[in-house]
């Protein structure tokens, strides 16, 4: 099943009809034509069953003929992640997390952040690709950079998590996941948090946790992270 991307059909929708760029693609990339099937989800849950009826480049139009609702899961991720010094390893793990199944991603600029300058509009394009490849009918939200001071002051339910590098008693995050819970985790940049930002972290009931042995790159650590989480979820 080839997956499409659409925010604005919804439940009500009878017919609707993809952007200048989306149409092209699929009637001049995808030689796609009239009665031609495409499934389509609104990034909330819905799996839409459609059919052609305009093959035009500038305005392809479809009809639905059948609507599922997909669950969601049991459990939810957030990720607090530092942004990268090169862009291209950040956007590596918004593409492998939201295969993986990440819910919530807030990138978090801290102490030692070599990176303080995000490109939104891309990160979001990346990750509605990867919600299409993967086919997932969930698009992860991406909030807007944020001070970690600002973040860690913000409330968040469940289980808080901060992973960092300091020799200090942690927990490896795999024995401290319980199931089909909430989970926010917090992944610092390549200089690590700083000692503030640590100690201010475990002062707001984060839980420091270990991602094993080895020291990981911050893209690396937020994608074991993910996968632990949702691996333990299964």
């Amino acid at each position: 099943m080839q997956l499409f991307y659409n925010p604005d059909i919804n439940a009500a929708s009878e017919t609707f009809s993809f952007d200048k760029e989306e149409s092209k693609h699929i009637v001049k990339v995808l030689r796609k034509t009239e009665g031609d099937i495409l499934h389509v989800t609104n990034g909330l849950g819905s799996l839409f069953h459609t059919e052609i009826i305009l093959a035009s480049d500038k305005k392809c139009t479809v009809k639905i003929n059948k609507t599922e609702t997909v669950k969601p899961t049991d459990f939810y991720l957030h990720l607090a992640v530092a942004p990268t010094k090169m862009n291209d390893r950040f956007e590596w793990f918004l593409e492998k997390a939201t295969e993986i199944g990440i819910h919530e991603i807030t990138p978090i600029i801290c102490d030692h952040s070599e990176r303080k300058v995000i490109k939104s509009e891309r990160f979001d394009k990346i990750i509605q690709s990867a919600m299409k490849q993967s086919l997932q009918f969930f698009l992860p939200k991406l909030n807007e950079p944020i001070s970690f001071k600002e973040f860690i002051s913000q409330k968040h339910d469940g289980n808080l998590f901060i992973a960092h590098c300091e020799e200090t008693d942690k927990k490896l995050l795999k024995e401290a996941i319980q199931p089909k819970e909430k989970y926010t985790v917090l992944i610092g940049p390549e200089g690590d948090f700083s000692e503030k930002e640590i100690e201010t972290a475990l002062k707001n009931n984060y839980i420091p946790v270990s991602l094993g042995n080895t020291r990981l790159r911050t893209e690396t650590a937020a994608v074991v992270a993910c996968h632990s989480i949702v691996f333990s979820n299964e």
